[in-house]
């Protein structure tokens, strides 16, 4: 089973993001050829559920990344031989018959097109096989002997087998002759296809990988460790939102003892984008890539679910706040079926009068106490209802982020602190801009 997000969800964390805005996903999306671009994309939309495929995946990136290297192959090459193996019409297959006068005679005149793209992508899978070859035998831990994974075993055996002999008795950068390309032709295309499709796929994951590896080492990622599910448990050190140039770091441990943390603190302390790190680096560790913090140890979930960014549905008639309570309706849902489900509640019912947001929130977060298989952050600004739920459970961790004034301003450091928020400075601010003095009549103007 995959580790499942929906596209709220998907929207919330920016991990495809939206014209014109950064998302997650092209922080990633530095591939050299067309079919590493599709795999990628392919790995994003269905993340891992399962903690040894996810592990191997990690170290399979962090071994790449421990050798620094660069793609092996042009990406110029990948294309010509992608379009050449495309081509499966039996009509278009090289004959010696074709090795006439006329053919040598359209080859010096430039006028033989369509044998020429066959040529080119011959030579092109020539070279691919070549350089896969090469790169398989200075990188020792992609062979089966190797201990970082078996996920790259395949290769190794699909470039043993004997049908390539007669590629790889060849000199490297060698062109083949026109009767030595009639039966590369035959053998590529026609017969032994599959196998070459087989090697491209594993092309495609080193492209990825390799990315993957590159942008580890570029912003400082790490390598989450995933634990087996059913632990129901994540920590978290150092995480930090990667849009950020000069990001604060966080650490967070949650555990089924306190499987729900309660994050308070004023608007724009920072509430949202620390819950968004913290969501980012989750969907991030179940699919095997690097993350953005310092070290991250987690039990893999059924799925991820969120309510950030949430809006009203005008071609439904829902409003902001029916929209907040149907979201709510999804997780307790998904929770009463058993799911193990990391979810991030920001500021719930924020689109109702606050009397009914702190009795929701309330009653909402003393209820998800009880699914210790799941893992909960919910925000809030109403600083009463932390207090309220601090009688009430000890399966909660209480955390904020401070508002401290400098001058009469406030300054937001951005880091957690245990504990509940007491900061109410939201009047302070508005004096501060002097929207009172710009909203004042001016009576000797208007005389």
């Amino acid at each position: 089973m995959n580790f499942t997000a929906d596209i709220q969800t998907l929207t919330d964390l920016d991990i495809f993001g939206k014209r014109g805005r950064q998302s997650v996903y092209a922080i990633f999306n530095h591939t050299q050829t067309n079919g590493g671009a599709q795999l990628l994309e392919q790995m994003f939309r269905f993340p891992l559920g399962d903690h040894f495929a996810i592990n191997r995946r990690s170290a399979m990136i962090r071994y790449l990344h421990s050798l620094h290297p660069v793609f092996p192959l042009s990406p110029a090459i990948v294309d010509i031989a992608e379009k050449y193996l495309a081509n499966t019409d039996a009509r278009t297959q090289l004959g010696v018959e074709n090795n006439d006068l006329r053919r040598k005679f359209n080859h010096m005149i430039g006028s033989d097109v369509s044998q020429q793209l066959l040529i080119n992508g011959i030579a092109a899978v020539v070279a691919i096989l070549h350089g896969l070859q090469d790169f398989n035998r200075k990188t020792p831990g992609l062979v089966p002997s190797g201990d970082v994974n078996e996920e790259f075993a395949g290769m190794h055996s699909l470039l043993n087998d004997p049908c390539w002999k007669v590629v790889f008795a060849r000199e490297p950068g060698k062109k083949p002759t026109f009767n030595e390309s009639v039966d590369l032709d035959k053998l590529f295309r026609f017969t032994k296809l599959e196998l070459l499709k087989q090697l491209f796929h594993f092309l495609y994951l080193l492209d990825v990988y390799i990315a993957a590896s590159r942008v580890a080492e570029k912003a400082g990622m790490q390598y989450a460790v995933a634990w087996p599910k059913g632990e129901h448990s994540v920590k978290l050190f150092g995480v930090y939102h990667p849009f950020l140039n000069v990001p604060v770091a966080n650490t967070i441990e949650i555990s089924s003892d306190r499987n729900v943390l309660f994050l308070t603190g004023a608007n724009m302390a920072g509430k949202s984008t620390f819950m968004k790190s913290v969501g980012i680096a989750i969907f991030l560790a179940h699919m095997g890539f690097p993350v953005p913090a310092k070290k991250m140890e987690f039990s893999v979930c059924d799925g991820i679910l969120t309510s950030i960014n949430l809006n009203d549905n005008l071609s439904k008639g829902y409003s902001h706040f029916y929209s907040e309570v149907l979201r709510v309706k999804k997780m307790a849902e998904q929770v009463k079926m058993g799911m193990q489900v990391f979810v991030i509640f920001d500021e719930l019912f924020r689109g109702t009068n606050v009397r009914d947001a702190y009795d929701g929130t309330v009653a909402i977060t003393a209820a998800l106490t009880q699914w210790r298989n799941c893992m909960f952050m919910v925000s809030t600004h109403i600083m009463e209802a932390g207090e309220a739920l601090q009688a009430h459970s000890d399966r909660i961790h209480f955390v904020f982020l401070p508002t401290n004034m400098e001058g009469g301003k406030p300054v937001y450091s951005y880091r957690l602190e245990t504990g509940i928020s007491d900061d109410r400075h939201g009047m302070m601010i508005i004096q501060n801009e002097d929207i009172l003095g710009l909203l004042k009549k001016d009576h000797t103007k208007l005389s």
